[in-house]
C-alpha cells in the first residue's frame, strides 16, 4: 500500500461530528467526548475512575490482519524483533541457550497447573515469529485474515508509518472499545454472556489445561468473527491484546473535580516511570496493552473489558498481542 502524500483533514474541530470521508478504507471515525476511564470494581491497576476527554479520530475496524502485515514486510522488507538474535548485553543473566531468535508462545499443559507459575504455559519458542506463530514448522495458512502476532511494539509502529497512521494511546483505545456505553463493564453492557451468547473470543474451561471453546475458536479467530461494539469496531475484546503508545503505571491519575480541568487527550507517563521494579537489572520500558485476548478466562484472567490493562516491555512479542492503527485529523483546538 503506498501512502506517500495522504495527509490529515485540516481545520477540524472536537466534535461528534466525521470531518469528512475515512482517509483510508476500513476505518470508522470515533466521535470523541468526555467519559469515565478506568474501573473500581476490578483489577488495582484500573483504578481510580476518571473522567478523560478525547477527541474524535478514525480507527481501523478490525486488528492488522497477516495478511496486512505481509504487504508491509514486502514492501519494506522489515525485519520483526523475533526474527532477530538477542544481544547478551541486553539482557543480563540470560543463558546463552536461551539467546536465540524466537517469541512466547502458549503451550497448553497436559493436566491442571500451579496458575501462580506463568512459565507452566508460557514458552520461549525458536523461530516464532509472525511468519511461524507456533515456532517453526507452524505456518499462517488459513490464517491471512487472523490478527497479526509476534509484533513488538517497535514492529506496530513501524508499520503504523508505513500505513501513515499511528497507534492509539490508552485513553483513546479505552474510548472506542466502550462503543458509547460509557461505564458498562463490557464492550456490550453489563452482563458477560448476555442471553448465554460470546461476544468476544475469550478462553472457555479451565485456565490454562482445559479449553471447551464453545466460541468456535481456540486460538486466534478472524477478524470480524463476533458482532462489532457500538462504533461498529470487530474484536476490541478479546481475541488479541492491542498494543497502545502510553508507557505504562500501576494505577491512574486521581479524579480532576473541575470540568474545565478534565484531562484532554492525556498521555502516560515517562518511560521511567514503567520500569518493572521486580527486575532492576532490565531496564526495559513497558507500554499499556488493552483488550485482552483469547487466553483470558473467568478462573484467571477476567481482562477482557474496555478498563482492563496490561503492561508489556516494548521488546517483546507473543502468539496473543497485535495492535491496530488510528488516523487523528489535524485541529483547531478551542
Amino acid at each position: 500500500m503506498d501512502t506517500t502524500g495522504i495527509a490529515a483533514r485540516p481545520g477540524v474541530r472536537a466534535g461528534s461530528q466525521s470531518p469528512g470521508p475515512s482517509p483510508f478504507p476500513d476505518m470508522v471515525w470515533i466521535p470523541g467526548g468526555t467519559f469515565r476511564m478506568g474501573s473500581d470494581k476490578h483489577y488495582p491497576e484500573e483504578r481510580p475512575v476518571h473522567r478523560v476527554r478525547v477527541d474524535g479520530f478514525w480507527m481501523d475496524r478490525a486488528p492488522v490482519t497477516n495478511e496486512r502485515f505481509a504487504r508491509f514486510v514486502s514492501a519494506t522488507g522489515h525485519v520483526t524483533f523475533a526474527e532477530i538474535v538477542p544481544k547478551a548485553e541486553d539482557y543480563p543473566g540470560a543463558l546463552p541457550e536461551q539467546l536465540f531468535a524466537g517469541s512466547l508462545v502458549f503451550v497448553k499443559p497436559a493436566t491442571r497447573v500451579d496458575t501462580r507459575d506463568i512459565t507452566n504455559w508460557w514458552h520461549w519458542t525458536r523461530g516464532a515469529q509472525w511468519r511461524h506463530p507456533r515456532g517453526a514448522p507452524s505456518s499462517l495458512d488459513g490464517l491471512d485474515q487472523h490478527p497479526i502476532v509476534h509484533a513488538n511494539f517497535g514492529d506496530a509502529e513501524a508499520f503504523a508509518r508505513w500505513e501513515g497512521k499511528a497507534l492509539p494511546t490508552e485513553a483513546e483505545w479505552e474510548f472506542a472499545a466502550r462503543g458509547g456505553l460509557d461505564g458498562a463493564d463490557y464492550a456490550w453492557g453489563d452482563e458477560f454472556l448476555p442471553g448465554d451468547r460470546h461476544l468476544a473470543n475469550t478462553w472457555q474451561g479451565e485456565f490454562p489445561w482445559q479449553s471447551t471453546p464453545r466460541d468456535g475458536y481456540e486460538g486466534t479467530s478472524p477478524v470480524g468473527a463476533f458482532p462489532p461494539n457500538g462504533y461498529g469496531l470487530y474484536d476490541m475484546i478479546g481475541n488479541v491484546w492491542e498494543w497502545t503508545t502510553d508507557f505504562y503505571q500501576p494505577r491512574h491519575p486521581g479524579e480532576v473535580v473541575k470540568t474545565c480541568c478534565i484531562p484532554r487527550n492525556p498521555l502516560g507517563p515517562k518511560a521511567e516511570a514503567s520500569y518493572d521494579p521486580r527486575d532492576p537489572a532490565i531496564r526495559i520500558p513497558r507500554k499499556v496493552i488493552k483488550g485482552g485476548s483469547h487466553l483470558c478466562a473467568p478462573n484467571y484472567c477476567r481482562r477482557y473489558r474496555p478498563a482492563a490493562r496490561f503492561p508489556e516491555p516494548i521488546d517483546t512479542s507473543t502468539c496473543h498481542l497485535g495492535f491496530r492503527c488510528i488516523v487523528r485529523p489535524q485541529r483547531q483546538d478551542a
